[in-house]
């Protein structure tokens, strides 16, 4: 039982890095259409790691074994943010570690590391894009940690799987507090991913750029590692999101047959379809901000996180 417990677990993280990709590939081609354009193909990420992976990697003189190992440690943290995150079930081994500080130490340790490796080499760009982006971690962080701490106050715990559980166990659970931490979680989901209105992952203007001005100088399969990482990155947002706010269709409470799988997996990809549709569709109606515009869009992703905190001891003191 615990072998089959095993080949779950890894059946769920190569199911997250065979699917981010395509997650990734579904919101570009959803935001094609709704902006009246010819949309790319389903697998074009695919077919860009492809590419990437086949060519010659171009390093700089002067850059450091950090500027080198870095993409493997942003994919590395990924896959592991994968493997706690209970996307298909709540009784896998490395579920238990699910703990929403754990969580956020593992995506501040892939920013601190890319935001190190883009001042390593020296250029104007990557040193700019490297000090946008710790801002936008810096204030999206708390805003994260207010919404974790407002669904976290339902069930008493900070595990993920002990979240998805409790709400299993109360299905006709309203909490108007999750509705602000809702709209809360999609404002940092937005910052932390680069996606518009924060940061655009299509430009090509260097002087707008954030993340992507931290990524000039990689090519090849460094470059491919950390595209595949940004794709892992969104996924594991998504599936934070649904544990949080919609865990339905999640194994829980000892479920582990295969039709209880089978059910997991076709809920998760139901919901990263209607997820991939709505972000494009959030991205097809705003425009990018000024980068100085940013603190206030994050601050109010922050009163919304507390405004529903408040909103919950409200209710639960009477």
């Amino acid at each position: 039982m615990r072998g089959i417990t095993f080949v779950r677990q890894f059946g769920e993280v190569v199911l997250a890095i065979a699917i981010a990709p395509l997650f990734a590939g579904w919101i570009a081609q959803c935001r094609a259409w709704m902006q009246n354009r010819s949309a790319p193909s389903l697998v074009q990420p695919y077919r860009m790691l492809r590419k990437l992976f086949q060519k010659d990697a171009a390093l700089a003189k002067n850059a450091s074994p950090l500027f080198r190992t870095t993409p493997y440690v942003l994919f590395g943290t990924m896959v592991l943010a994968a493997a706690i995150i209970p996307s298909l079930a709540t009784d896998l081994p490395f579920a238990r570690a699910a703990d929403a500080i754990a969580l956020i130490g593992l995506f501040a340790t892939a920013r601190v590391f890319v935001s190190l490796a883009a001042m390593d080499i020296g250029t104007a760009f990557g040193t700019l894009g490297a000090r946008r982006e710790m801002m936008i971690g810096f204030l999206a962080e708390p805003a994260l940690l207010m919404v974790l701490f407002n669904a976290f106050l339902l069930s008493g715990s900070t595990a993920l799987p002990s979240l998805v559980e409790f709400y299993n166990a109360h299905r006709f659970l309203i909490d108007p507090s999750l509705a602000f931490a809702a709209i809360a979680f999609v404002m940092v989901l937005l910052a932390e991913n680069a996606r518009i209105p924060i940061d655009n992952p299509t430009t090509h203007l260097e002087l707008t750029m954030i993340h992507e001005a931290m990524l000039l100088e990689y090519s090849a399969r460094h470059l491919a590692l950390v595209e595949w990482a940004s794709s892992l990155k969104l996924f594991n947002y998504a599936c934070i999101g649904f544990a949080l706010f919609i865990p339905w269709g999640i194994a829980a409470g000892g479920r582990n047959g295969s039709a209880a799988t089978l059910l997991a997996i076709a809920a998760l990809m139901g919901k990263l379809a209607v997820a991939g549709a709505a972000l494009a569709l959030i991205e097809s109606l705003s425009a990018k901000l000024r980068i100085f515009r940013a603190p206030e869009y994050l601050a109010t992703a922050f009163l919304l996180a507390v405004l529903g905190l408040l909103v919950h001891l409200q209710i639960g003191a009477r």
